[in-house]
């Protein structure tokens, strides 16, 4: 079995007596794409400095293809590790045309030089542009350059720091797709660093969700969407509901029934996390007569403060009768009830998490 393209083992990295990088290991296969996933300042771009080889760890080893390429006292220098770098600016050399720019990684005496940087061009879509520069480029344009530019010395790995992040929104999703088509087609393994779930959901087979230097969840986007392994990981990729209670007999009670807690302490102040769209509107009755019978659990009575058509839903906004705790439910159309409209919610039980509640830090 070979080794994986990427192999990263216990990467420490301090400043100032601050931890930045802490015990960090990953690793990624030929051909994947891997998203480092976190808020900004949680040591995403120092991990992606490290593993180029512009910036050197405290403690830890990194690999290429099972060869060590770093530890503390071993470094292969970055220009030979066979790993390429995009950054958001996509940093293009001004006085240089696109087809140099495009070359600039390639040796002057490759024969194939030249075939190279054409074919790159035309896979990027801009055949006949090796003659102008940067500055007459659109910005999506610039970012092609930075790509083929990236991929011209045919890299082990590619490195992408926010590489979309200065592009005009309407722009993005055609332009990740066309970049992970063309990086699939290169078989490059791929770690992406960004803060933006929309763009690590859509662009990467495996997720890894940093906070303040650790890796806290790894997997494919799919499993760390539908079992976050604690509250703030579900809250990093969607909005949530948050009802708060107390475990008793391995269960809590909220207003919509009981919640199974297996293996939490009694006494044990929980937070069961529900997305939005799994909290269910009963039209109907719209908050006359009983109470609806869900499938599973029990409905509860809430009160309409506000409503806002979002484009392509609708947000409710609600106040539990019970506890007064708000809830928040979308609407995929317009539905605007008046505030001080009483509603009947029902929450999809299996769509819920229930999560012990972090302790405040002191």
């Amino acid at each position: 079995m070979s080794p994986p393209r990427l192999d990263v083992r216990n990467l420490v990295r301090r400043f100032d007596g601050r931890t930045v990088v802490d015990d960090l290991s990953l690793t990624i296969e030929a051909g994947q794409v891997t998203c480092l996933l976190g808020p900004s300042g949680c040591g995403k771009s120092t991990t992606l400095r490290i593993i180029a080889g512009v910036d050197m760890q405290d403690s830890g080893t990194i690999f290429v293809d099972g060869r060590l390429v770093c530890d503390t006292v071993f470094r292969v220098p970055p220009e030979r590790r066979s790993i390429g770098l995009m950054f958001q600016d996509f940093a293009l050399f001004p006085h240089l045309s696109v087809a140099d720019n495009v070359a600039f990684g390639l040796a002057r005496g490759d024969p194939d030089r030249g075939r190279r940087v054409g074919e790159l061009l035309e896979r990027v879509s801009l055949s006949g542009f090796g003659g102008k520069f940067p500055h007459e480029l659109s910005g999506g344009e610039q970012q092609r350059v930075a790509l083929a530019r990236a991929l011209a010395p045919r890299p082990r790995i590619l490195l992408m720091d926010e590489p979309f992040s200065g592009l005009d929104e309407r722009l993005r999703d055609g332009i990740r797709d066309d970049t992970l088509a063309l990086l699939k087609e290169e078989g490059t393994a791929v770690l992406l660093v960004t803060h933006e779930p929309h763009e690590a959901m859509r662009m990467a087979d495996e997720i890894a969700l940093m906070r303040a230097g650790r890796i806290v969840q790894r997997g494919a986007p799919y499993n760390i969407y539908n079992a976050p392994v604690d509250c703030a990981a579900a809250a990093f990729f969607s909005d949530i509901n948050i009802l708060r209670a107390r475990v008793q007999g391995a269960l809590t009670r909220t207003p919509f029934g009981e919640f199974l807690a297996p293996g939490v302490p009694d006494g044990t102040e929980v937070e069961i996390v529900i997305r939005p769209q799994h909290v269910k509107i009963d039209f109907d009755r719209a908050g006359r007569g009983p109470a609806p019978t869900p499938v599973d659990g029990t409905a509860a009575r809430a009160i309409v403060e506000r409503a806002r058509f979002l484009g392509r839903e609708s947000l409710v906004e609600f106040r539990l009768e019970e506890g007064g705790a708000p809830m928040r439910a979308t609407v995929p159309a317009v539905f605007l009830p008046k505030p001080g409209t009483p509603m009947w919610l029902m929450i999809r039980r299996d769509r819920c998490f229930v999560f012990p509640r972090p302790r405040a830090v002191a």
